[in-house]
């Protein structure tokens, strides 16, 4: 599974994995992948500098990067408590009585929240850079469009590539004029942060308007033939997210959304906006009913949605109130229905991309060549 970029980069298969969780990533790169770090969770540099000390010790001398979460325009002077003041009691009270209802326990005294979105805020995002650039990292990704000028600039000083997720040609178009290296069409089916275009129609697209620029797949890649599928598209990989939260090197903390995940159909996310303002595919739960339904007050834009539900996705996940738990992820998840390890995954895309690629061989008449 070799392309230019993944030639380019010294990976042995064009599988980029984005992970929130360090063993994760590390595994995907000694797999012969290339891992990516999701730092949007990490609040302290400090605590990005342990997981990337930790990753550089077991990654075994492979190429890995870093995904951050950036607006391409800037704001400046505002803080995290501006932002907390500009969230409406309407929207407050509606978090507390929903939370009332399923009984989710308040957190133990001095128990901090363990999910706070503060990896959307510039500010935090640009610290979370300075640590990341003391490492040799190959590559920065950003979900949220393209990164600010400056850093673009700042990543091609070091000699890192830039890549931004885009859910349409014209978002595309506009990452390749901000001097984008690798452009990530992310389909509908993706996990996470998502456009209205479908993979199968998004990335021949994408690759038609950004050409030269190499271009990742994402969204509902979960399978070797899906990955050949996406390179007989013109892309030169794949980029996959949801597919590593039920390996076993995974760290999600709750056996409970384990078994959910693992349950789950391809039919039971839906895309909303109740975890972070913009629209998001996730499991499917009484959590995003009550915000989609027309009993909600409507969710806030970004980042005010996140930061008024941090606290109570913390509660429900400590507690493991099944009815609201939920987490991004893609349409995948129907052929996610086993813990695997990143290894096994590999191994079954590698043998899958075969068969898919012997399958063309034989009906374009080129058996055995």
């Amino acid at each position: 599974m070799q392309t230019e970029l993944s030639n380019h980069l010294g990976v042995e298969h064009a599988v980029f994995g984005f992970t929130p969780f360090p063993a994760v990533a590390a595994a995907i790169s000694r797999a012969g992948g290339f891992g990516v770090l999701g730092a949007v969770r990490y609040t302290a540099p400090d605590e990005l500098k342990r997981d990337l000390d930790w990753i550089e010790e077991h990654v075994d001398g492979k190429p890995y990067g870093l995904d951050v979460v950036m607006p391409a325009k800037k704001v400046e002077g505002v803080t995290e408590a501006d932002v907390e003041a500009m969230i409406p009691e309407e929207h407050r009270a509606f978090v507390q009585v929903t939370l009332a209802k399923y009984g989710v326990p308040e957190l133990a005294e001095g128990e901090a929240s363990g999910w706070r979105i503060t990896g959307w805020m510039e500010q935090v995002a640009r610290t979370q850079l300075d640590v990341a650039f003391d490492y040799p990292i190959a590559l920065l990704a950003n979900a949220l469009g393209s990164p600010p000028a400056d850093v673009v600039d700042r990543a091609h000083d070091q000699d890192v590539l830039v890549a931004a997720l885009a859910g349409s040609a014209r978002h595309a178009r506009k990452h390749q004029e901000a001097g984008i290296d690798i452009v990530v069409a992310q389909g509908y089916e993706a996990g996470g942060h998502t456009g209205e275009i479908a993979s199968m129609v998004l990335t021949p697209e994408v690759v038609e308007a950004v050409a030269p620029l190499p271009v990742l797949a994402a969204g509902g890649i979960g399978s070797g033939e899906q990955a050949a599928a996406a390179l007989a598209l013109g892309a030169q990989g794949v980029w996959l997210g949801s597919l590593w939260l039920t390996t076993t090197e995974a760290d999600l903390h709750s056996r409970a959304l384990t078994r959910k995940l693992l349950a789950a159909g391809s039919g039971d996310t839906v895309r909303s906006r109740a975890l972070t303002g913009k629209p998001a595919r996730q499991l499917r739960t009484e959590w995003t009913d009550a915000w989609d339904g027309p009993a909600g007050p409507g969710t806030l834009p970004m980042p005010l949605q996140g930061l008024l539900v941090a606290d109570a996705v913390s509660r429900i996940q400590r507690y493991e109130v099944e009815p609201l738990l939920g987490t991004p992820v893609g349409q995948i998840v129907g052929r996610m229905n086993s813990e695997r390890s990143v290894q096994t995954v590999f191994d079954d895309l590698t043998r899958g991309f075969e068969r898919a690629v012997d399958r063309i061989n034989r009906i374009a008449g080129r058996s055995g060549q």
